[in-house]
Order: C-alpha cells, then sequence, then structure tokens
C-alpha cells in the first residue's frame, strides 16, 4: 500500500508540475475534469447519482461547464448569472420528474458542483493573476505542507484531541505545528522565488487553519455518508474528493489573501 501511495503521489506531482507551470489552455482542461469527477463522487457519496443517467448530475454538469468558460473567456460579470441558471436547471429537473428525486438530492447537486467545481477553479484563478505562477503554488504548498507538518508534530507531542469524535488521531498540538510548518514552508518559498517573505508566510498560515476544515468537513461527509473514501481513481490515495479535499477549501482562500496582501 505504502509503495502504491508513493507512486501515485509522485505521479501527481509531476502532473501538477507540467499543467499549473503551463496553465493556460491545459490547465483550464484538466481542472475542469478534475471538477466534473470530484462532482460526481460528492453526488455519488451523497446518494444523488444512483443509476446510469442522471438528469441532476448532467445539469449540475452544465453549471460547471459554464462556469470555467465564464473564466476562460475572462466574463467575471456572468458567474453568478451561470450559478443562478445551474439552480433553476436542477429545479426544473425536480419539478417535472417529480417524484423521481427527493429535495435532499437537489440540494446535494447543486452543492456538489460548487463545491467541487466552483471551488476548485480557483487554482486556475489563481494561476491566472499577474503573479499567478509563484502565487499558485502557495495552495499546495499550505495544504499539503500543513498536513505533513500536523502529522509529524501530533505523532511526536501531540496530546490533546481537536476533533476527538470526527477524527480522532487529529491533535490541537498538530494543528499548531501544521500552521506553523506552513508558515514556514511560505516563507522559504518567498525566499527562493525572491519576493514578500511575510506576505507569503500570513497567506499560508491563513491557508492551513482552513485547509484543516476542508480536510475534516470531507471526512465527516463520508462519516455521514458511511463510506471509506470517495472513489478509486488514485491507487492508494482514494478519490480526487479524498486528496483534493484541503485544496479545494484552501484555493479560494490563497486567491483573495493573494489579492489582498500582494495585489
Amino acid at each position: 500500500m505504502f509503495k502504491t501511495r508513493l507512486i501515485s503521489g509522485i505521479v501527481l506531482v509531476l502532473a501538477a508540475l507540467l499543467t499549473i507551470s503551463g496553465g493556460g489552455l491545459v490547465l483550464f482542461v484538466t481542472l475542469l475534469g478534475v471538477s466534473v469527477i470530484g462532482m460526481d463522487e460528492l453526488m455519488r457519496a451523497m446518494k444523488v447519482r444512483t443509476e446510469k443517467v442522471c438528469l441532476l448530475e448532467l445539469t449540475s454538469c452544465l453549471m460547471i461547464i459554464g462556469y470555467y468558460l465564464i473564466l476562460y473567456f475572462e466574463q467575471e460579470e456572468y458567474l453568478l448569472p451561470v450559478l443562478l441558471a445551474g439552480l433553476v436547471l436542477n429545479m426544473f429537473v425536480y419539478v417535472f420528474t417529480y417524484p423521481k428525486y427527493h429535495a435532499n438530492q437537489v440540494m446535494a447537486a447543486f452543492f456538489s458542483a460548487v463545491y467541487a467545481g466552483v471551488m476548485l477553479s480557483y487554482i486556475y484563478q489563481t494561476r491566472m493573476m499577474e503573479e499567478g505562477v509563484f502565487l499558485v503554488w502557495l495552495i499546495f504548498i499550505c495544504s499539503w505542507g500543513c498536513d505533513t507538518c500536523a502529522y509529524c508534530v501530533g505523532m511526536l507531542i501531540g496530546k490533546h484531541k481537536m476533533a476527538p469524535v470526527l477524527s480522532p488521531k487529529k491533535s490541537v498540538e498538530g494543528a499548531v505545528g501544521g500552521v506553523v510548518g506552513a508558515a514556514l514552508l511560505g516563507a522559504v518559498y518567498a525566499v527562493i522565488v525572491k519576493t514578500g517573505i511575510l506576505e507569503y508566510a500570513l497567506i499560508c498560515a491563513a491557508g492551513a487553519l482552513i485547509s484543516m476544515v476542508g480536510d475534516l468537513a470531507a471526512s465527516a461527509i463520508k462519516r455521514n455518508q458511511e463510506i471509506k473514501d470517495y472513489g478509486t481513481l488514485i491507487p492508494g490515495h482514494g478519490g480526487i474528493m479524498d486528496r483534493f479535499d484541503s485544496v479545494i477549501f484552501t484555493a479560494p482562500v490563497i486567491y483573495y489573501l493573494a489579492q489582498l496582501l500582494i495585489g
């Protein structure tokens, strides 16, 4: 299992380097695909998709595609109308196929599209900023860096449980270590790319805090739905939602903090 997980991790890092470094259409298409797959995993987990053809998944998929196209053609004023149109389409399906779908499924379908699709799109939006070629890596530094640092500190000195019912192995000490570790990694990265050390450290510290919420939120959904993993796409890691749970929450935070602190 460790060997499989390691190989998958290396492949993921290489794929990220190739797509994110290049940016543009390659990153756009990759993230669109990842978003749709993540949405599908969430819909399956929350029992929205229980058949081969799910109209709610189709309308939500159209919403994600429309959202990404608006971003690609830089027509941001239409982003909210696209989301509203997606919600209305879901309600059309709900009403005119009644009682095929339950209200909870309709809400879960819209939630899945926003959670996996809209939030992941901030990786693309961050990459396309003026300094995006450097800023975008903060998303992964603070989320995956926090996870690694939190695990190491928690194993060494962790005593006080952070969320004993939801995640018994996570500790307060580990959480603090994760935030501090992410801030330090951000500062080191700033030195490497020759930019503002304080700004990068603050962004990574804030992103690390949010990344832990994302990790716990994804775990909470799995516990509610009584599943171990969201999918099997990534050997040793599970699905898209298993590997990108913290990144999903971190990406929007990094985007807006970068605009606020760096401009």
